[in-house]
């Protein structure tokens, strides 16, 4: 059946691969997108890779007059606009709260007087803190975490209380939140305030938390942005790609297409309502085996630099557990990660990209945030 959509932040880098999904279905998009300079350039104009049958609306989630406008005539929302970044969470705080709690906020009070049928909220890996471990004895550990000291000699991987190392395990759904930075604590609230008021008002709501997504369309001069982009403007300016800490994190990367149909199988799921649900590949790689093998598939032999440094709110491995959108969604992702580099290498290719890294660095670095 077709269904008039509203994405917000439908103009973005998940949102415009959304779209696309969406009108394949043959459902009708529209987009509400505040546009920011951040992301979309100092121009903000209609990006080119828009799909032209979207309807795009330009407006702020926190005017409440510019989402009812979005809201009319819609049968489901996905809600995807957002300030995305750890680090930049940490010193922008008003400007995170503000556009991803209140803004969500200002959705959710259109909604509860004009419920739709429903609603699926982006949500982030960064709601776990560190991932899921287990101890020694095979035991799991759901409340690991790294001290200031530890991390300022160096000692970057996790250990139990008595010491001993402890071992990264694939993070399901259950794992205890630990809200490690602003923007977490901002996923978090989005995710729980769309349930609840998806609960009470019979919106048939989903939250999904996302892993690392890459793909093309990702706002290369951004900073703040996934690893991979800031990677692949690194090596674009030709400038190794910076790695805090030893380059050992381990990570989950997600192709952006396999997270847009994760997204349209949420809202016709009839499993999902109520739930949240893991979007990822279901694999882990190190960041330095990352910055290595896309180094390599843009045919290039500039070799990640490790800084030995490292960024408040970091963590050091978290990976996702899938099961629960493989049995709830149907979901299985389709892109391995070697065919996702080489479509993302022939996308940069054709861009030019402003490397703000050593800026980003330097900011974090003068409040206190990266040592």
């Amino acid at each position: 059946m077709a269904r008039n959509i509203l994405i917000t932040g439908g103009a973005g880098f998940i949102g415009s691969h959304l779209c696309d999904e969406l009108l394949e279905a043959g459902h009708r998009v529209r987009a509400l997108d505040s546009m920011i300079p951040q992301v979309h350039g100092p121009a903000a104009t209609r990006p080119a890779h828009l799909a032209p049958e979207v309807e795009l609306l330009r407006g702020d989630m926190r005017d409440a007059a510019a989402v009812r406008r979005a809201l009319d005539g819609v049968d489901a929302v996905f809600h995807l606009a957002s300030m995305v970044g750890v680090g930049q969470s940490m010193f922008q705080i008003d400007d995170y709260v503000g556009v991803n709690d209140l803004g969500t906020a200002v959705l959710l009070q259109a909604l509860s007087e004009r419920p739709v049928e429903r609603l699926v909220v982006a949500s982030s890996m960064s709601v776990y803190g560190e991932g899921l471990y287990q101890d020694g004895e095979g035991r799991p550990v759901s409340d690991a975490d790294r001290t200031a000291d530890g991390l300022r000699d160096a000692r970057w991987e996790m250990v139990g209380r008595d010491g001993r190392p402890l071992a990264p395990l694939p993070t399901p759904e259950w794992k205890p939140p630990a809200l490690a930075s602003v923007y977490a604590l901002n996923k978090f609230a989005q995710e729980r305030m769309c349930l609840l008021i998806g609960g009470a008002y019979g919106i048939g709501t989903t939250a999904l938390r996302f892993f690392n997504v890459y793909g093309p369309r990702q706002a290369l001069s951004n900073p703040y942005t996934g690893v991979l982009a800031i990677f692949g403007a690194r090596l674009l300016n030709g400038r190794p790609p910076l790695l805090f800490e030893d380059g050992g994190q381990r990570r989950d990367f997600v192709h952006v297409k396999d997270v847009a149909r994760a997204c349209r199988m949420a809202m016709d799921s009839p499993a999902a309502p109520g739930r949240v649900f893991n979007v990822a590949s279901g694999h882990s790689l190190t960041i330095a085996e990352l910055a290595a093998r896309l180094s390599r598939a843009m045919a290039l032999s500039i070799e990640p630099e490790i800084t030995g440094r490292f960024r408040v709110g970091d963590i050091r491995h978290c990976f996702a557990d899938i099961g629960a959108a493989r049995q709830g969604l149907g979901f299985e992702p389709r892109v391995a990660l070697d065919d996702g580099l080489v479509e993302l290498v022939e996308w940069l290719a054709r861009q030019t990209a402003v490397d703000h890294v050593e800026r980003m660095t330097s900011e974090l670095a003068s409040r206190g945030l990266v040592a």
